[in-house]
C-alpha cells in the first residue's frame, strides 16, 4: 500500500481490544489506546462502518481522546481502517498508518477495500479449518471415551454414549470435558 508505513489487524469482542497481527509496535500500541478509551478509527471501522480514514490526527474530532494519546505516544498521523468481519460477535478491521498527514487518498482507498477483501476471506477460511480440526479432536476423544465405557462395561456404542451423556447431564459439565477427564484418567501415570 503506497504511503503506509505500519499495518495491523484489530480484533474486537464486546468490550474487548486485541491485536490479531502486526507489522510493528504501533498498531499495537494503538490498539491499547483505543481499548483505554473505547472508542477510536479501528473499533468504528470495525464495529459500524465499512471504511474510516483520519487524514490528520491533529485535527481529529471524532475521537478526542484517543487522538491526543495517539499524537502524544506515537509518530502516526494518518489512519485508514477497513471493517474485516460482520459476523458478530467478534469482528475486526485492517488498518493502515502513516506517519505524515493526508498520506490515503481515494486511490488507496480503493486499494485498501480490495486488500481487506483478501484478507477477510482468507481469515475466514483459517477460522473455519480451525473449527473444524477442533470438531475433529473433540469427536475423537468422545470416541475414545465410548471406546472405554464400552470395554469397561461391556455394553454397546449407543448405550455407552447415553451413560456419557447421562453423566453430563447429572454433573452439569459439557459432554466434551467428561470425555476429556474420562480419558485424562486412565493414562498412565494420573
Amino acid at each position: 500500500m503506497p504511503h503506509a508505513q505500519h499495518a495491523g489487524i484489530t480484533l474486537a469482542r464486546q468490550r474487548t481490544v486485541g491485536t490479531a497481527a502486526t507489522t510493528g509496535p504501533y498498531p499495537v500500541l494503538l490498539d491499547e489506546v483505543q481499548q483505554r478509551h473505547a472508542e477510536g478509527p479501528c473499533l468504528s471501522a470495525a464495529w459500524q462502518q465499512h471504511v474510516i480514514r483520519i487524514d490528520n490526527f491533529a485535527l481529529e474530532t471524532r475521537w478526542p481522546a484517543f487522538a491526543f494519546e495517539a499524537i502524544e505516544r506515537t509518530p502516526i498521523r494518518s489512519i485508514v481502517s477497513f471493517q474485516l468481519f460482520t459476523v458478530a460477535p467478534r469482528i475486526g478491521a485492517l488498518n493502515l498508518y502513516a506517519e505524515r498527514p493526508d498520506a490515503f487518498d481515494d486511490d488507496a482507498i480503493e486499494l485498501g477495500l480490495i486488500y481487506a477483501t483478501h484478507v477477510a476471506l482468507a481469515w475466514n477460511l483459517v477460522r473455519r479449518e480451525s473449527q473444524f480440526r477442533s470438531a475433529l479432536a473433540l469427536r475423537d476423544i468422545i470416541r475414545q471415551t465410548k471406546g472405554m465405557i464400552m470395554e469397561r462395561f461391556r455394553i454397546n456404542a449407543v448405550q455407552a454414549f447415553e451413560l456419557l451423556k447421562r453423566v453430563s447431564q447429572n454433573s452439569n459439565v459439557p459432554l466434551v470435558e467428561v470425555a476429556q477427564r474420562l480419558v485424562a484418567a486412565e493414562q498412565p501415570g494420573r
